[in-house]
């Protein structure tokens, strides 16, 4: 069998808040299958055999059956369509990232589908996504793969990304009461709910304390972020290394403007 060319990722986007597909983060990501469109799994000689060999937690996976081994079955029944998120997951699961919500959509354009799977944190789930279309691409033209090496890649991303073990544990309580959760830093500033019912906590202590105001505050670029995610408008800021780039001009002026009209208003007053 000839090599397949690659299937193309054309447009990757998270969606952090509530969106067409769930209430919860997701990764969305239009693929193009190329020529594998006309290749449905049983036509590519070896290719089950393959994927189960790099993936033997696969004939856990329910499906559309409803079952343990529905994913098998579909591939010997033959499938075309990306299955959401499905090597990816198997890839994930073992890094120590839950997986859960996946979809696949056609489009109007042959070939092209919409895949979108839960995706808690973006850029855990942006790598789990290219360790598993790389595994995917190398299950149909029978190349060597190390999924050993995959999942430390995706675990040790975990590890750096992930929020802390209390954090965690309040994210997860509240996930078990159906109750959507946003991350709103690197680090463990979190939104519970949305609108006039959210609640936001960091670590342990939550916005009924005068304690998460105090340290929103106390960081400049987090407290001009979470401004201008409520839409208003900030001033741009810049952060520099060396006394050059702090002799650069900035990329825009319209914070000194504003002081530069401030000050002729008040003076003229």
């Amino acid at each position: 069998m000839s090599k397949k060319t690659d299937i193309r990722l054309l447009r990757t986007t998270y969606l952090r808040g509530p969106n067409l597909w769930t209430y919860r983060p997701v990764l969305e990501t239009w693929l193009d299958l190329g020529e594998l469109e006309d290749w449905p799994s049983h036509r590519l000689p070896g290719f089950n055999e393959r994927l189960t060999a790099l993936l033997p937690a696969l004939v856990e996976h329910h499906c559309g059956v409803g079952e343990r081994g529905g994913f098998l079955q579909r591939l010997q029944e033959g499938t075309g369509r990306p299955r959401a998120g499905t090597p990816r997951d198997r890839t994930a699961e073992p890094a120590g990232m839950p997986t859960g919500f996946g979809q696949t959509r056609s489009t109007s354009q042959r070939g092209v589908y919409r895949m979108v799977f839960r995706a808690r944190d973006e850029q855990v789930a942006r790598s789990a996504l290219a360790q598993g279309h790389r595994l995917l691409m190398a299950a149909i033209n029978g190349e060597a793969f190390d999924v050993a090496g995959a999942v430390a890649t995706i675990r040790a991303q975990v590890d750096d990304s992930y929020l802390g073990p209390s954090t965690a544990a309040i994210v997860a309580a509240a996930t078990d009461r159906q109750i959507p959760h946003i991350r709103l830093n690197d680090g463990n500033l979190v939104q519970l709910g949305y609108g006039a019912r959210q609640r936001r906590i960091w670590t342990a202590e939550t916005d009924r304390t005068s304690a998460i105001a105090q340290g929103i505050a106390r960081d400049k670029d987090l407290t001009k972020r979470l401004i201008a995610g409520c839409g208003v408008p900030v001033p741009e800021g810049r952060t520099v290394a060396t006394a050059a780039e702090a002799g650069k001009p900035p990329r825009t002026s319209a914070c000194r403007s504003s002081s530069s009209r401030a000050t002729a208003t008040m003076a003229a007053a």
